[in-house]
Order: structure tokens, then sequence, then C-alpha cells
């Protein structure tokens, strides 16, 4: 079939049109939730009881609403969120603050001069707004400072005595006066005010504040590092006092810490404070205890304070990313704030000795694309530090390119985040998870219930032992200094990053593709059928109706030939679908019959064609530079249709065909293919499960194999094989009705992290929208708002190439909605705000860890797959039965008591109980809580002193009395009895061995024995052979060897009765070398 043949095929058809109906909503602006975070600072007193109490009253249901939502209310709203202008302030004098008694000081002109050069040699200036520069009133500064600082200062301008000067400056920690830093101070302030202003009250869509001096350092009363006004503190302030902002983000990616911003919003939950450090347990500047990750906030502001500390040097762009996958991102979907300010430090990037890190100049436009979609793009990047000249300009280019919506450049291979950056992410991630719902992905060892997984114990180190506050601070030669040699090499490997570095601008951001003639393609003996014409049809009115059509770069359609077919499809499926034209209406319906949830017309043939030739033009226009990204309104829909045959409504496989085109005619070598539609692509997942080429992501609804298409080879243990083994990837839902956080963890902890470290060249989505709220087929209540989000955070990959291929999807209303604003989203708008208050389904947390644990193998950035203690370990919880108490000095101070103000020494002296095998007695101080790594098994025979003695249950059940007759504690009951026991088989003689290993993958961790064969098989964590057994061959009843638990696979409940006692006796005499305890009343002999 020839493209000529196009002009052949009949192209008046009826067009469908839907109305959607719209429930009444109250007037006004959407009622905002605060995120589930308690007022009250926590204390070392805290029982475990009060721990459970807090946990409970997180749990309670919601109210309901007293009015009927439209769930399309805020996707409608969308409509008008069209990007608006970048904005950008700057202003030359600000090169005139310089250190007159020291000319190498590394706060100099060059960092003002070097960035705006940069900036105008990319063309970025000509393309953004200018915010007029102006300098803060007294009352602005006065917000945050003291009126003493600002006349100190003040009294400095336009003084000609240096010798004043330097003796005033070295009354603080890295400062130098000049007679113009009062009037360049309030400059910088008032321009960052100013930008902040127009931001909020969108007159500009977001910017960038050109500025110095910086000010992140400055604290209320004093100068410090460089800074005199805190340029950021005072801009937050204004827009929570002068605008409609109630939440606001600080995220401060400087290399040192921002201590004088944590201290001014510390106890305040109107602002989030989150900052990525260089710390190295207190030994670097500006060496405050209150820099490490367990500062978290106080009072109302208690779980709103995140430190992020660097323990160690070169720090890579794996590193930061896996911070902001791990911590930022959860946090901020749940947190949703109304305004991003970030103190942009570049000190960080390659060359800066004073950073000594590795982050390249490109990567800081990856963190920030990050952050543009969320806040309805309003962000602010404010000019911190950076220091080495050429990475500082680089870095500070491509962040206001990022702003501008350009692609993001290529990043270099990535490789696994460091020891250093995962420890200090689970510390964080332990030390706020009792104030966020987001995390939730690591196990928690608490009483007595084991995890096969490692046990991560934080702790709090601080190795500084000088003073950071000092009389007189030295004002020459108080910086690192760089040699020749460092420097070349520095400016070597620069210059190689900017070769390398690809910075696309298409003309087109967008190229579209549709055609009526895909009307025609319909089934005629089910006119309701789901897989209707109006899908398409209704999707383009839509961005029809939302203005975007005059927006995109529409492209001609064609379609596929023979050959390009052949790609991925056997000859004789491309000759089936060819003759479909020969046979009749009966011999057609006939013929559907004979496939799995297919039906044929006259016209499937001529739609089917044009449906691949026209995503195969979208690959084209973006792959040849046309345009960024490309959107393809296409049926029938492809994912399902296998080599050699249709299935579930496809007839041909349209991304492989597209993947595949991509490999062989354009000379790819790394294509991913995110399919989200929630049925799995089966077709897809085959055509390329040994080829390392395509990795392969699928998220779907798979409730143990019972959804469609009916395949275990849809569970998260299909992984590929041979070559291709680790590039096919399953988020599978066991469950209904997964939303907007249940997706959105999915990207967050599976999707980008494997997508990054692949590095696609080019991103095809298998667009399906059935995931949709209110989609008759898929039982999931995703938002069309949330794909906008996915859609944007793609865009970070593969220099943009991202096109979107629309697959299922069968609710009119959702489907347009939602494939409009991922089209918005790809032109750049801002994106409409999620729901902010919903928690993660326990299912899909299962889910995504058991996709993770059979990954981790293959990719190395899945790194956080570990138990963490149900306990504060920090503050001095009660530790869980599992664990030895740790004796607290009480006479020391206690870190959840230290304010910002104070610096404190975290290693008292304290007893701590040693291993069996310890035989002598440490003499060395340890942080508070810290246990040792090992300690004693059930087996051992350790004896220990009465002082250091293990809780035992009684002690600890006599402690907790009241909280167990107030119902405050919960533990797992198991069912007294269950219907499945006849089942149960005699023991075999030769008994039970709990050290058996798996009958089919010979692993030994949390293995299972069935009580009906006694063969043994690997739980959920491992390969779950002991569940898909119990399945195939319906033997219910499984018997732990971990804690010798009994589990039923029908009743899916544990179970435990009399009936049990024969084969948990014999695990138990395998195990424990002892018989187990009757615990069932009277034996009935």
């Amino acid at each position: 079939m020839k493209n000529k043949d196009l002009e052949a095929l009949t192209a008046k058809t009826m067009t469908s049109t839907s109305t959607v109906k719209t429930t009444v909503v109250p007037s006004g602006p959407k009622t905002r939730r605060s995120p589930r975070i308690t007022t009250q600072q926590a204390t070392s007193s805290s029982t475990l009881a009060d721990a459970r109490r807090r946990g409970l009253a997180r749990k309670k249901p919601k109210r309901s609403q007293d009015y009927i939502r439209d769930m399309y209310f805020n996707a409608q709203q969308s409509k008008d969120l069209i990007m608006k202008p970048t904005g950008i302030t700057y202003d030359d004098s600000m090169d005139q603050h310089v250190c007159l008694w020291d000319s190498n000081y590394p706060e100099c002109p060059e960092r003002y001069t070097r960035v705006i050069q940069r900036c105008k040699e990319l063309g970025l200036v000509d393309r953004c707004q200018f915010i007029q520069p102006r300098e803060a009133t007294r009352d602005e500064v006065l917000k945050k400072h003291t009126e003493e600082q600002i006349e100190i200062l003040a009294n400095t301008e336009n003084s000609n005595n240096v010798n004043e000067l330097e003796q005033l400056s070295s009354h603080y920690d890295a400062i130098y006066i000049h007679p113009t830093s009062y009037r360049l101070s309030l400059l910088s302030a008032g321009s960052t005010i100013e930008l902040v202003d127009n931001i909020c009250k969108g007159n500009v869509q977001n910017g960038m504040a050109i500025i110095r001096p910086p000010g992140h350092h400055a604290m209320k009363s004093e100068y410090c590092g460089y800074c005199f006004f805190n340029n950021v503190a005072l801009a937050a302030q204004h827009a929570l006092d002068n605008t409609a902002v109630n939440r606001i983000l600080i995220v401060d990616w400087d290399v040192h810490h921002g201590q004088a911003t944590q201290q001014m919003f510390y106890n305040d939950n109107r602002v989030v404070y989150f900052s990525l450090h260089r710390y190295e347990h207190g030994t670097f500047w500006p060496n405050l205890r209150e820099s490490d990750y367990d500062f978290i906030g106080e009072g109302p502001g208690r779980g709103y304070n995140f430190n992020i500390p660097l323990n160690k040097t070169h720090m890579s762009d794996a590193d930061y990313l896996a911070v902001f996958q791990q911590v930022l991102l959860p946090m901020l979907a749940e947190y949703e704030p109304d305004l991003i300010i970030v103190s942009a430090g570049y000190d960080a990037a390659i060359g800066c000795l004073e950073g000594d890190m590795d982050i390249t100049p490109a990567c800081y436009a990856h963190l920030l694309n990050s952050l543009s979609g969320f806040a309805q793009g309003k962000v602010a990047v404010i000019l911190e530090g950076g220091y080495c000249l050429k990475s500082l300009a680089e870095g500070a280019a491509l962040t206001l390119r990022a702003l501008l919506d350009d692609p993001c450049p290529n990043l270099e291979p990535l490789g696994a985040p460091s020891d250093s950056i995962t420890e200090t992410i689970l510390n964080c991630i332990y030390e706020h998870r009792p104030y966020w719902n987001c995390y939730k992905f690591q196990d928690v060892a608490c009483d007595g219930i084991q995890s096969p997984l490692r046990l991560h114990k934080p702790k709090a180190e601080f190795k500084f032992d000088g003073d950071p506050k000092q009389e007189v601070y030295a004002t020459r030669d108080c910086y690192p200094i760089q040699d020749e040699a460092f420097v070349k090499l520095c400016d070597e490997r620069l210059d190689k990053l900017r070769a390398s570095t690809t910075l696309l601008s298409p003309p087109h951001k967008v190229c579209l593709v549709y055609n009526e003639l895909m009307l025609k393609h319909k089934n005629i003996t089910d006119p309701v059928h789901p897989e209707q014409p109006a899908r398409i049809s209704s999707i383009f009115e839509k961005h029809k109706e939302f203005g975007l059509i005059d927006r995109v770069h529409l492209l001609e359609s064609r379609i596929a030939t023979a050959e390009e077919l052949g790609l991925v499809h056997t000859e004789s499926h491309i000759q089936s679908v060819l003759d479909l034209d020969e046979l009749t209406p009966r011999q057609l319906m006939e013929k559907g019959k004979g496939y799995e949830s297919v039906y044929l017309h006259p016209s499937t043939r001529d739609s089917a064609y044009l449906a691949a030739g026209c995503l195969l033009e979208v690959v084209d226009s973006v792959l040849n530079g046309e345009s960024a990204h490309g959107v393809a309104i296409i049926r029938p829909p492809g994912h399902h249709a296998e080599q050699d045959e249709p299935c579930g409504f496809c007839i041909f496989n349209n991304v492989s065909v597209a993947a595949k085109y991509a490999l062989e005619s354009h000379g790819l070598s790394r294509v991913l293919i995110l399919d989200w539609d929630v049925h799995h692509g089966n077709g897809t997942q085959r055509m390329f499960y040994n080829d390392p080429r395509v990795l392969y992501i699928s998220v779907h609804r798979y409730d143990h194999g019972t959804f469609f298409p009916h395949s275990k080879d849809a569970g998260p243990h299909s992984v590929g094989e041979g070559k291709g083994e680790g590039y096919n990837v399953n988020i599978a839902w066991n469950k209904k009705g997964m939303s907007d956080p249940e997706y959105i963890a999915a990207f967050q902890q599976v999707i980008l992290p494997i997508a990054y470290q692949f590095d696609p060249q080019l991103v095809l989505v298998s667009a399906g929208y059935d995931a949709c709220v209110n989609d008759p087929l898929g039982g999931c209540k995703v938002s069309p708002e949330a794909y906008a989000h996915f859609t944007h955070w793609l865009k970070s990959l593969a220099q943009g190439r991202i096109i979107l291929a629309l697959e299922g999807g069968y609710n009119i209303s959702s489907i347009s909605y939602a494939m409009t604003l991922c089209t918005k989203a790809l032109l750049g708008d801002p994106l409409p705000l999620l729901e902010s208050d919903l928690d993660i389904n326990s299912s899909a947390v299962s889910a995504i860890k058991e996709t993770i644990s059979c990954h981790t193998r293959y990719w190395s950035c899945l790194k956080f797959l570990v138990a963490l203690p149900e306990t504060n370990l920090l503050h001095g919880d009660y530790s869980p039965l599992d664990l030895v108490m740790t004796k607290l000095n009480l006479n020391e101070p206690d870190i959840s008591d230290s304010t910002p103000d104070k610096v404190q020494d975290v290693t008292p002296n304290q007893s701590s109980p040693q291993d069996a095998d310890d035989t002598t007695t440490s003499s060395s101080s340890k942080p508070i809580g810290s246990r040792q790594d090992e300690l004693p098994g059930p087996s051992s025979s350790s004896s220990q002193s009465s002082e250091d003695k293990k809780q035992t249950l009684t002690d600890y059940l006599s402690e907790h009395a009241k909280a167990l007759v107030n119902e405050e504690m919960f533990m797992v009951t198991p069912l007294p009895d269950c219907p499945h026991t006849p089942l149960i088989a005699p023991v075999p003689e030769t008994g039970i061995d709990v050290n058996a290993p798996c009958t089919d993958c010979h692993s030994q961790p949390e293995n299972w024995v069935c009580l009906t064969c006694y063969q043994v098989r690997c739980g959920r964590y491992i390969e779950e052979h002991a569940m898909l057994h119990g399945v195939s061959t319906e033997h219910p009843l499984a018997l732990s060897f971990a804690d010798l638990s009994v589990w039923c696979y029908v009743c899916e409940a544990y179970v435990d009765n009399h009936k049990l006692y024969e084969a948990k006796n014999a695990a138990h005499r395998s195990k424990f070398g002892e018989a187990l305890v009757w615990s069932y009343g009277p034996r009935l002999c």
C-alpha cells in the first residue's frame, strides 16, 4: 500500500462529540490542605505508644466533602494557564563590589560579569523580560535584619579608609566591606524582591536574579560568608506578607549550608527550607551542628526543614539526582507550594575548589526542570555562590535556559549514587518519615517483625572540635588556593564538557499528527464498543478548544510501508491485514473472533497502516531536529499487537514499529518505551525482551495475573532475557483504584532513576489513558493533570526528544483532558496543581518495592530498598524488642532540644551494650542513639549485666499496659481457624529443615514451606515462588522460616491454631533445637 493511496481513501466521515457533565462546585479558590505534620516538637520522653497514637491520628478517615466535585474542574481551569515570559534582573553596577586589600578574593566582580556574558552569548537575555532592579527599602530589610546591622553597613558607604573597612570586616566571618557594599546589598535584596513580586503577581512566569553580593549566610544581626542581607529570605517574607502566596519552598543547592535562611524560617510552617550542602560531619564551613540532617525545624515548623549533608567530596550528578528523586520531589508533590525560590550557588560545580564537588553545569538544568513542574511554574532563581568562573557561568546560563523551557542538555553517563549519599538520604528519610506520607519505601524493623532487607541505622556525627564563633577573623588569604595544574585540568574538562553538550533548539516546540480517516475503523456490531472513533476526534477537539492547534506544528499524515511494519511484524501478519479489504463484513466479523479482543472493519487496514505511518512521521520530525517533542493522536492502538497477530483492540504495534525504526533508520542505540496504559503491553514487551537497546517500562494493573492480558509475563519478575535481561521493567499493581500518589511514587522511585541511568536518545510513551479517573475498563483514579506532570518529568530525558502516542483510554472526557494537558506540558505551559493530601496505597508500595527488588541487580541507582528502625534512635524513643536497649546519659543535652543558635556536642559519654564476642570494653564515646552493627541473635549464649539486659516481653507489655487497654497498640492478629486447614499434610519423617534453599531459585533468605507438599520456596521480596506455587497448585497454607508464622493465600490472612502445631514444632526444633511450647489450651488427645 503506497502513500498516495491516502488520497483514494474516503475522506468524509462522521465525527462524534461528547458532552462533559459537570457538577456544581463552590465559588472561590480551591481549598488547600496542609500535609500531616505535627506542630509539636518530639522529645526524648516520647514512648512507642505515643508514636503509635500519632500514627493512628494521621490515618483517621478524612471528612467527606459537602459538595459534589467535578473531576475535570482543575483540568478545565488549566485552559488559561499559558506560559508567560521569563523575567531577568541584573545591574552592571554590581561589579563594583570588590575586596580592596586582597585582589585574589574569590567573591569577585568577575562572578557577575562572566555569568552575564555567557547568558548573552547563548542569546538568553534577549529572550527574557527585563525586571527593573531597585534597592530594598529599610522597612523591607527590617523584616529579617536588625536596625543595628543596617546602620553599621550604611555608615561604611563611600568610605575611603581601607584600614577601617578591613578592621570592621575582621569582626565577621568571611566578609569584606567595600564603599559600595551597602548600596549594592540593598540593590541585590530589592532586585530579588522585585523579581519574586512579579512572579507572584503573574507578570512573568519565572525568572532569574543575577546579583551580588549573595545572601543566604546573612543572619538577622550578623554579616557572614560574603553576605550582608539575606536576599532570598527577604523575598520570601515579602511574598508571604504582600501576595496570595501561603506556601514557599526554598531550595538551596549552594555547596555551603545557608544557615541564616534556615534560622529565619526554622519554626515557620509556611516555608520549607531544603538545603543540599557539603558538611563532612561538621568539619566543613560553617562548621555548625545545626547543618546536619536531624535538624528538621521546631514548633509549628517541625518537619519543614530539610538538610542533606554531604559527608565526602567529589559528589556527582548521580548523587544530586538521587537526592531530588528520593527526598525532594516526593515531599514537593505532597507539599504543593505556591512559590519556589532557589538559592542557586554553583560552588558544587566542577572546578570550584571551595566545593570540591563534580557536578556538571548541565546537571543544574535537570535539577531546575524537576522543580518547574510544581507551583504552576512560579520559580525564582537567585544567584548565590560559585567561584570557578567557567563552571559558574555555564551552570547559571544553563539554568536560565531551563527557565526558558529549552530542552535539557545531555548528561555524562551516570553511575551509582555513592554510599555516602545513600546513607545521608536514608538518614533524612528516617528523620522526616513521621511528618510526611511520601516516605514509605523502606521497611520498618519493629516489634520483632523481621525484614529480609539490610537494616540501616541512622546516626549523627559531629567531628568539628573548634569554635566557629571567633572574636577576629582573617581577612586575607582566608580561602583555598588552586594551583595552576588543577586550574588547567578543570579548564580542559569544562571545555570538553561544553563541546560535548548539545544545546538543541528546534524551530518547532511540538509537532502533532491527526487524520480523520482513522475514524472509519469502528465496531459495526457493537456501536458502544469502548474502542470507538470518538476517542481521537474528541481529543483533537479538546486541543482546538484549548487553543493548542494554532501553537503546534501540524504534520502531514502518511501510511507505513510494509518494510517499516516488517521491522517488528511477520510477513504473514502484514499480508493478513493487507488482505482485509477483500473480506465481506461477515467474514471480517468471523476473522476478528479468532483473535483476543479484536474487531475488524472494512477500513481497519487503512486505519492501521495510517496510525503506524503517522507515528513514524512524528519520529522523523523529532529526530531530524525539526521539532523538540511530538504527539500522535492515532488509532487503532498498538501495544497489545504481537509480532504475528492482532490483540486487544490493536492491529499493528505502532510504538514498537517506531522504536525499531528509530534504531534502524536514525542510527539510535538507546530508546526508552514508557507504557502507562493501564493494561500491560504484552506485544511490546515480547518484541524487545532480549534487546538491550530498548528499555521497556510498564506501569499497569496486574491483579496477580488476572487482569487483561491475563499473563504472568506482566509480573515484576519478567525482567528480560539474554542480552535484554534487566531492560524490561514491570510495575504491576495488584489492586484497583490506584491514583496520583501511586503513579507519582512509581515515577520517583523506579521510572526516573532507571531512565536517567539508561540515558535514552529517544523517549516513546505508549500513552494510554485508561488509568484515568472514570475509565470504564481501568478501575483507577489518575487525574488528567497528573499525566501532564508525568510528561513534564520525561521532558528532561533524551534532550527533550519525547513522543506521545495514543494507546487506550475509554472515557471520552478523561482521555480528551488528559492528552490535551500532556500537549500543554510539552509546550511548556504551567501545570495544574495536584491533590496533595492523598495517602499512598499500601498495595502500591508493595508493588513498587517488589519491582525495585527484582531490578537492584541490574540498576545501581536502586540503592534505597532497606529497613529502617521504627523508633527514633536520635531522640531517645523506646527500641523495638529485637533491638538492644541503648542507655542515654540524661545529663547530656538532647539533640531534639537544640536550636539554631547553639552548637552542641553530640558525642556525650554513654554506655552501650557489647556484642557477645566482645572481650574488651570500648572507651570511645558514641553519638546519641548509636548501636552496634551486630546484635546477639536468638542462638547467642552471651550474658549481659543487669544494667545492660535486653528488655523482656513481660517488661515491655507491663510498660505499655495502658496503651494496650486503650487499644492504642496494634499487631497482626491471626485467624483462629481457617477452612483450608484440612489440606495440611503430616510432617515428613525427615522433618522440616529451616535452612533449606528455595526449590526454584536456591535462595535462602525469607523462605516458606508449603504445608501440603512440604516443598520450600522463597517469599515475596525474593522471587515470590512460594506465592506462585500456592496459586498454581492450590496449596493454600505456607509456614515462614523467619518467624514461624503461617499464611493462607486464599484467606489472605495469618492463621494460628492447634492444627498447625505439628508443622510449627518441627520447624521450631530445626531453628532453635528445642520443642515449641504448646499454647493452645488443653491437648485434645
